[in-house]
């Protein structure tokens, strides 16, 4: 019957037909978009298919993102485990002239067309006579194929199947794209958590394995160093100062280590901030005279007091002015202020160093970051430093961010509570 031919409760009655179709598969789209596994995912999208094309089965191809070949996923019914075995080539297939057209296609009778692949009725005992596939399509990408097989009764496919089957591939593609986005990034996750739980094992065991060679080291060269004079004495001296730098690694990955795993401890005191600050400048003066550098101290008024672990906060304080001294060339000046703020002490630290770069400004604390490339980088240092200050820190309650100016230098400052 021509579409002219229609009276208008055959048009009418169409017409309700189709927002009813489009009902159901606002429905199912709902479900689709709630539902982040693949598996059930699939036979969701299969099981819909047959009932919204009145079909005996349904079928979900997927292309494979390595190989390029189909894969069946799923089919409506208890062939499923079945079907997975299941490959589909691209050339000389139905649903291969799908993915590479990006079209519907309708053959009423398969064993009249060449392109049909036997193997999968073979696999399932299902014997299929009329196939109706629609590409499933991201961003104009074919990621697969979704399949009507056999109109139940007499029936035969029509537009509106074409149609309907259509219309749930497009909010299927969707679907099954972000349920796959989320199966890689659970993946990835769990990889880097291994990878994780791999490093922290890694750290605690090397460091472990290092320290007992390490401190007989020490100990031979402290030796040495009292026994020998000249040349050799300048040797020891070397071997001396490497050591000692591996143990402050070694500490470092140690602190760092007791961070991320909750296990560092606060042996909480009363202290002066002000004589806390004052102690550790002075024990970096000699090293900043060696840089023809100047170190200025402003202490606040009224001595703040925090409660807090002194020895937390001294390898903070330390890290910050080691830093400064190392990133600002000969004859630049640092500056340590200590100063209240409402009910917070602030202590900052000060350079007219190379300053670092906005970009860079918010991974600066990110453990084992270094914002030049590690191959090319002019600066000593694995990137811990920020990382096990910021840890200290926020282990007290407190806070630390940084301000700079790239080529002008950089301030550092945290705060920590006042003692009430």
């Amino acid at each position: 019957m021509q579409r002219e031919e229609w009276t208008l409760e055959e048009k009418v009655e169409v017409l309700e037909r189709r927002v009813a179709v489009l009902e159901r598969i606002l429905r199912i789209s709902q479900i689709l978009t709630s539902t982040l596994q693949l598996e059930p995912l699939l036979q969701t999208i299969a099981q819909s298919a047959t009932e919204l094309t009145d079909t005996a089965a349904s079928s979900i191809m997927l292309v494979d993102k390595n190989t390029g070949e189909l894969h069946f996923e799923t089919v409506s019914g208890s062939k499923r485990e079945e079907v997975k075995r299941v490959t589909v080539p691209l050339d000389g297939s139905i649903a291969g002239w799908i993915v590479r057209e990006g079209k519907p296609l309708l053959i009423p009778d398969v064993r009249q067309d060449p392109r049909f692949y036997a193997q999968v009725d073979e696999t399932t005992d299902f014997e299929t006579r009329s196939i109706l596939g629609v590409p499933l399509q991201v961003r104009g990408k074919v990621i697969g194929v979704l399949e009507a097989l056999n109109k139940m009764g007499d029936g035969i496919f029509t537009q509106d199947d074409i149609h309907t089957l259509s219309t749930l591939a497009a909010h299927a593609a969707i679907a099954i794209e972000n349920a796959r986005l989320v199966t890689e990034i659970q993946k990835a996750y769990e990889e880097l958590s291994e990878l994780d739980r791999l490093k922290s094992e890694f750290v605690a065991i090397a460091s472990h394995e290092l320290q007992t060679p390490l401190t007989v080291i020490l100990g031979y060269a402290s030796f040495l160093k009292k026994e020998t004079t000249g040349a050799a004495s300048e040797q020891v001296d070397a071997v001396l100062q490497s050591a000692l730098r591996l143990r402050s690694l070694i500490n470092d990955m140690i602190n760092l280590r007791h961070i991320e795993t909750g296990e560092a401890e606060l042996e909480l005191e009363q202290l002066s901030l002000n004589e806390l600050s004052t102690t550790i400048t002075a024990e970096f003066a000699s090293l900043a005279e060696a840089k023809k550098q100047s170190v200025t101290i402003q202490l606040a008024s009224q001595p703040p007091m925090v409660e807090a672990d002194r020895q937390k906060l001294h390898l903070v304080l330390a890290n910050l002015l080691s830093n400064a001294i190392k990133f600002t060339p000969e004859g630049g000046r640092i500056q340590v202020e200590v100063e209240t703020k409402g009910n917070e002490v602030r202590v900052s630290v000060r350079d007219t160093g190379i300053g670092i770069p906005p970009r860079e400004q918010e991974r600066i604390f990110d453990r084992f970051y270094q914002v030049e490339p590690s191959l090319t980088r002019r600066f000593e240092g694995m990137g811990l430093g920020l990382s096990i200050a910021k840890g200290m820190i926020e282990l007290h309650g407190g806070r630390i961010w940084v301000e700079s100016l790239e080529g002008m230098g950089s301030s550092f400052t945290f705060a920590l509570p006042l003692v009430e």
